[in-house]
């Protein structure tokens, strides 16, 4: 029976060898990678050289002339960026060093895994790995779930916490750039103490980030009406459509209500397609809604959906009809 392929390290543990190859769908956290090599060479040899090429537009011999020793002594770490685009002359130097890999040279190779041509100069990729370097496999972060275990690692290492609206309202907003998100949270790190909280987040960033509908649900189940009617507004003036909006309050509460019927309240046991993490965060809002409360804003919220799609005549306003669905929901829960 045929073995599954074991995948490579991470960034966080790749380890510095003659030869390391870099394949990655996420540039952030490539730069990570390449920092923790540097330091890593940099530990052996404060006066290491760090050279950076292009495999593109590479000059024949190149690495030859790096790898040979030089007279007044010292190591190179050459950072080669472009294998997707690699020129044959590179192609042939690298499989040439890393069948006979040189003392005085640390290679570090980076792919791009979301370039049409990654597929260029896999036969390297196969030389590398035959001869047992370090190969890191770097995914892309493509769900929210990815970004927060990113988000709570960082915060970890550095020794804080950060509650889960917290990190929810970064992703929510920083989200699509993942060193925005990161290098927020650093600062964040930087110059608060304590638990990070929502506060801190809007104290920072309430005039840069980009509101979102989960920033305005956010603030309707924790009852906060100013907030939730201040990111209301910020969310429609950057161009989030009233429909985007009530969407964001129907998932958060369907949510609530879905983990709700697991909790004793009815006697059924019912397996919810939910990660841990949403689950544990609906329990933690539940804990000041009552049932009668849920149902009266999953009422006002299925109205406001009907309003602002047009459903309804009466409603010719979709932004009254959304502050007035907000308002009755954070009324709501007080019941």
């Amino acid at each position: 029976m045929a073995q599954a392929k074991k995948s490579g390290p991470g960034w966080d543990s790749v380890e510095l060898a003659p030869v390391v190859l870099i394949k990655s769908k996420e540039e952030a956290l490539t730069d990570r990678a390449r920092d923790r090599l540097i330091a890593q060479a940099r530990q052996q040899d404060p006066e290491i050289e760090v050279v950076k090429l292009d495999a593109g537009d590479y000059p024949a011999g190149e690495l030859a002339v790096l790898a040979s020793p030089s007279l007044f002594g010292g190591a190179k770490l050459g950072i080669v960026t472009g294998l997707e685009s690699m020129s044959d002359a590179f192609l042939q130097d690298a499989l040439e060093l890393v069948a006979h890999p040189s003392p005085d040279l640390f290679l570090v190779a980076v792919r791009s895994m979301k370039s049409r041509s990654a597929a260029r100069g896999v036969k390297l990729d196969k030389a590398i790995e035959s001869v047992g370097f370090p190969v890191a496999d770097i995914p892309e972060l493509k769900y929210d779930s990815d970004k927060i275990d990113l988000l709570r690692a960082d915060a970890s290492r550095a020794g804080r916490r950060v509650n889960e609206d917290a990190l929810r309202m970064l992703v929510d907003s920083m989200g699509s750039d993942i060193r925005e998100m990161t290098s927020a949270l650093r600062q964040l790190i930087d110059d608060t103490s304590g638990t990070i909280t929502t506060t801190h987040v809007n104290t920072y960033y309430g005039g840069r980030i980009e509101a979102t509908g989960y920033a305005v649900a956010d603030a309707v189940v924790e009852g906060n009406l100013t907030l939730a009617l201040q990111q209301m507004r910020h969310a429609l003036s950057t161009g989030t459509h009233e429909v985007a909006i009530v969407s964001a309050l129907a998932f958060k509460f369907r949510d609530m209500a879905k983990v709700s019927a697991t909790m004793g309240r009815d006697g059924r046991n019912i397996k919810l397609s939910m990660a841990p993490w949403q689950v544990d965060r609906a329990k933690r809002s539940l804990r000041n809604w009552s049932d009668e409360a849920l149902a009266r804003a999953i009422s006002a919220i299925a109205k406001a959906d009907a309003d602002v799609k047009g459903f309804r005549g009466e409603a010719r306003d979709a932004t009254y009809s959304l502050e007035k669905c907000i308002r009755v929901v954070t009324a709501a829960r007080r019941l």
